[in-house]
């Protein structure tokens, strides 16, 4: 009896020493190790190039947006893979050309003749979150998810840990419904009770806060995907005062709804101070696409066009990346380089290897870092429904089917003002031909938004706008 009891004793503390190196080993696996970054990615949704101090507005004042250049590297050629929030989002999340797998119309109800299965990111595809996860890192999404409301496309099964937010594309300021729908639809969240919303920029800084200190102890990669300044134009009382000098009260509105992003932005930044982690941590600020002037009064300036359109004003967006341990303050990147990088730039970071995967982009540090002179593209290219476009080097062609195609000299013409197709005959043909034989290669749509776009999508083109910073 004494030997059973023996034995037992003997068999419970080796089961405890196993379970005691198990849990070890597990938490080796989860800490920090000192060459993995963590990952802010924060998203502004329908931002105006002009609308920061950063890029000369004289009306709306960004200083945390600010901070972040000063102290890192602003590209001034920054670009996103779609002038609108779906598509654009798909090849930011992917680091693939979203056209290459059927996404290059804007999410809306599912069109006659599409499968609704199929109506959202193609389930083929890896986020940035499926990538990190193997390398040891916890993924959240803070707001806008717009890639799909079935299960099979929801944040949680793409790659996603956490999940505070909606998935459609727009969101009410000010309040949710539990049965609402669109923009007052409930909000989701996997790991706690959400709390009604109050301001919902500030609720999303507030719950990037609440991210960031939950999580500081293992690398992570927060998407901070704000709304603002998307419609509806909800402001708070207190920021529509601040901007009381601004006539327009749909400019008011977003001037003000731009200073409360700015004020969270730099409430995400203070707690990153706090707890110690700046120099371990990129930061990236974008939009998803160029302002949509006729809608939230945003300006684009100096850039021709707007969100929707493949002029510069709808893809060419404000673009910064922090990094103070590594990458030195106050530069300026001035050679095209795109959203779709952002992947392939975390992912090798992280310890992975991107080139053993399909990625659109390249990784950025080697460029910003001087060890590559090199340009990090020969050229981009876009397709967005009815219209196409290509920059090669200086020159940018444009392709929609009323006109002859537009071409424009960027470095003489950073407004797209004067289009000297006709006089550059062979650069054309050049340009329309690698656009053709892009095109060829592209797979069917998965879905489509409604025609009716099509239409007001060609009206945008002829469009005036404003080229000047305002007073």
């Amino acid at each position: 009896m004494n030997l059973f009891r023996r034995f037992m004793q003997m068999k419970t503390i080796l089961l405890l020493t196993i379970a005691f190196l198990y849990a070890y080993c597990l938490n080796a696996q989860v800490r920090r190790p000192a060459d993995k970054p963590n990952y802010i990615l924060i998203v502004a949704d329908d931002l105006g190039f002009a609308d920061l101090s950063i890029n000369g507005s004289k009306q709306i004042k960004t200083p945390n947006i600010d901070a972040l250049a000063h102290s890192g590297v602003r590209f001034t050629e920054g670009y996103v893979s779609s002038s609108v929030c779906s598509p654009s989002r798909a090849g930011l999340l992917t680091g693939r050309n979203q056209v290459e797998f059927g996404q290059d119309n804007n999410l809306d109800v599912n069109q006659p003749g599409f499968d609704p299965e199929y109506l959202g990111l193609p389930v083929s595809e890896k986020t940035i979150g499926n990538y990190l996860k193997p390398l040891g890192y916890v993924s959240g999404l803070i707001g806008k998810w717009h890639l799909g409301d079935a299960s099979q496309f929801h944040p949680l099964n793409r790659g996603f840990d956490e999940f505070w937010g909606y998935t459609g594309g727009g969101h009410h300021y000010f309040k949710s419904l539990p049965d609402g729908k669109g923009y007052l639809s409930p909000i989701e969240c996997n790991f706690k009770t959400p709390e009604p919303i109050t301001y919902i920029t500030d609720d999303k800084g507030d719950e990037c806060v609440d991210f960031i200190k939950r999580h500081k102890d293992r690398p992570f990669f927060l998407y901070a995907s704000f709304n603002a300044p998307h419609a509806p134009m909800h402001a708070t009382e207190q920021d529509l005062k601040r901007y009381g000098h601004i006539a327009d009260e749909k400019r008011r509105a977003y001037a003000a709804m731009v200073h409360r992003l700015d004020v969270n932005v730099g409430k995400i930044m203070k707690t990153i101070e706090e707890n110690g982690l700046r120099e371990n941590t990129i930061v990236v600020f974008i939009s998803d696409n160029g302002g949509p002037v006729n809608s939230n009064a945003s300006i684009n300036a100096p850039y021709n066009g707007q969100k929707g359109i493949l002029l510069e004003g709808g893809i060419h967006v404000p673009f910064i990346i922090n990094w103070p341990g590594t990458i030195p303050g106050g530069i300026t990147y001035d050679k095209p380089i795109s959203t779709l990088d952002l992947a392939p730039t975390f992912v090798e970071l992280s310890g992975g290897e991107s080139k053993q995967i399909k990625f659109s982009g390249v990784n950025l540090m080697p460029y910003v870092l001087n060890k590559n002179s090199l340009a990090p593209h020969e050229e981009l290219k876009w397709r967005f429904t009815i219209s196409a476009a290509i920059r090669q080097g200086d020159w940018k062609l444009i392709r929609v089917p009323d006109r002859l195609p537009m071409l424009y000299h960027l470095p003489s013409d950073i407004s797209e003002q004067k289009n000297v197709a006709l006089d550059n005959i062979e650069k054309t043909n050049e340009l329309l031909k690698k656009l053709g034989q892009w095109d060829v290669t592209l797979p069917h749509p998965v879905f489509l938004e409604g025609a009716i776009w099509k239409k007001r999508q060609l009206d945008l083109y002829d469009s005036k706008y404003q080229l000047t910073q305002p007073e």
